[in-house]
C-alpha cells in the first residue's frame, strides 16, 4: 500500500521536498535532507547505504518546504517525470551513502537529469545547484517549518552572541 503525500492540504506532485536534518540544520539551517515527488505527491528520497524510501515518508520527517518543478518542457509528462524518479531508485538502492558526494541531493540531481528537466536556468543538475534553490527558492509548507529550519540556529547564535555583547 503506498502512503499519501505528506500533507493532504498542499500539492506536492512534481516537487523537490526539504526537510531540517537535525541536528545539523540547528548549526547550518541551510543544511537538509530532501527528496522527489512523483506526480501523485508521494515522495521518494535516498534514507541510507543501499537504501531509498518510496513510500512517501521521508527519513527525518515530513517536508518542511517544497519547490515546485514545471514540467511542460519534459518529453513524455508525468509519466516520465515518475519514470525518471523511478530509475533513480533503482540506481541509489546499489549506492553507498556519503553524506559529503553521494547522498539525498544527489539522488534528487539523479531524476532531475535522467527526465531531463531544465528549470530555474539548470539543465544539468547536481547536488549544490539543489541545495541553493532549496535554500533561496522553495516554499515553507507551514509557518512551523520556518520555526523549525530557523529556530534552532537562532537560540545557538542568541546563547553565543548574548553573552559576548553583554559582558
Amino acid at each position: 500500500m503506498r502512503m499519501q503525500a505528506a500533507n493532504k492540504t498542499d500539492n506536492l506532485s512534481f516537487t523537490i521536498l526539504w526537510s531540517p536534518l537535525a541536528p545539523i540544520t540547528w548549526f547550518f539551517p541551510f543544511i537538509g535532507h530532501t527528496g522527489i515527488a512523483n506526480s501523485q505527491g508521494v515522495s521518494s528520497d535516498f534514507q541510507g547505504p543501499y537504501y531509498v524510501g518510496d513510500q512517501g515518508r521521508m527519513a527525518f520527517g515530513p517536508p518542511t518546504r517544497s519547490l515546485k518543478i514545471n514540467i511542460d518542457n519534459v518529453n513524455g509528462g508525468a509519466e516520465r517525470w515518475d519514470e525518471a524518479i523511478e530509475e533513480a531508485n533503482q540506481v541509489y538502492r546499489g549506492r553507498m551513502h556519503n553524506i559529503c558526494c553521494d547522498n539525498c541531493h544527489s539522488h534528487v540531481a539523479n531524476a532531475l537529469n535522467r527526465m531531463p528537466v531544465q528549470e530555474f536556468g539548470i539543465s544539468k543538475w547536481d547536488m549544490v545547484k539543489i541545495a541553493f534553490l532549496m535554500f533561496f527558492r522553495a516554499r515553507f509548507l507551514s509557518v512551523g517549518a520556518v520555526f523549525q529550519q530557523f529556530a534552532p540556529f537562532t537560540i545557538i547564535v542568541l546563547i553565543i552572541v548574548l553573552p559576548i555583547v553583554l559582558s
